[in-house]
């Protein structure tokens, strides 16, 4: 599903490139399981509308595709949003795949106003085109000053990133009084929500009704991928890895937030500055 450079194996890319071989989880793909060039090209348009109309289901995404010259129905956009991890926007959860044996947990964030850094994490994962496959990125960021406290990559769904993704952000920054998730597979999995337990943390959970609560992150999303990643066309897992290094470093120490009184989310974290936003800083 992803390649590689020839003969050089993803650990010593990531020396070549100083890049950190823990940010990274490449799981070998079967070559009989590639995906068409032609899938690849349908996942990055709508990869690309998704991110303009979260709201689009499979029947608007479809006449989107014919629109452009495609010869598509719904049942394939269907099958490629799913493996995409991407649903629409709507009264319910907008979360990659529910595994209905695991447990869920209530959600805390109603009428709860938003006031300082580490009141609330949440986390979300998005799909990343690549010219010959894809990737996945995770990311965890505190509500209050929108720093991405810790990330990953991954070609697969697996839980296993998240959870890896978590311990990070809980070594690198303590812990948050809540954490807050939708109910994807991997956030609801008994490997995941046992690191939030261990360290007292209160579970979150996204609930019908409730599409809207990750807007911090979906904007994030936006960004990264709007100024990043689609701008220079990563060819490889390895670059993907480099260069979002290189972006999120930017975004939390330069990118300054007009939301933030013009502050970069580095600056409201480490200060644990109590700053004004233009946005309500309650959860409705």
């Amino acid at each position: 599903m992803i390649t590689v450079e020839p003969g050089i194996s993803l650990r010593r890319q990531c020396e070549l490139l100083t890049v950190p071989r823990g940010r990274l989880y490449y799981a070998p793909a079967d070559e009989s399981a590639d995906e068409s060039a032609e899938d690849q090209q349908l996942k990055r348009l709508l990869d690309e509308e998704y991110l303009r109309h979260p709201f689009y289901g499979t029947r608007r995404m479809a006449v989107y595709l014919r629109n452009l010259g495609w010869r598509i129905d719904r049942k394939r956009v269907r099958r490629l949003m799913r493996e995409m991890g991407i649903e629409a926007i709507g009264p319910k959860p907008n979360t990659s795949r529910r595994d209905k044996a695991h447990a869920v947990y209530p959600y805390l964030l109603r009428d709860v106003a938003i006031e300082r850094p580490d009141q609330v994490w949440s986390t979300d994962i998005t799909y990343v085109p690549l010219p010959h496959g894809f990737a996945y990125l995770v990311a965890i960021i505190d509500w209050h000053s929108r720093k991405v406290l810790a990330w990953r990559i991954s070609n697969t769904l697996d839980a296993s990133f998240c959870v890896d993704c978590l311990q990070q952000a809980l070594a690198d920054f303590g812990k948050p009084e809540i954490f807050n998730t939708d109910q994807g597979c991997q956030f609801t999995s008994e490997a995941f929500t046992s690191v939030l337990k261990a360290n007292g943390v209160a579970i979150s959970m996204d609930g019908r009704g409730r599409a809207l609560d990750n807007v911090f992150i979906e904007r994030l999303w936006r960004s990264v991928k709007y100024e990043d990643i689609y701008l220079h066309g990563y060819e490889t897992i390895a670059e993907l890895v480099m260069g979002l290094t290189r972006y999120f470093a930017f975004y939390n120490e330069e990118r300054r937030h007009q939301s933030l009184d013009y502050l970069t989310p580095a600056e409201v974290y480490a200060r644990r500055v109590v700053v004004q936003t233009t946005e309500t800083t309650a959860v409705a």
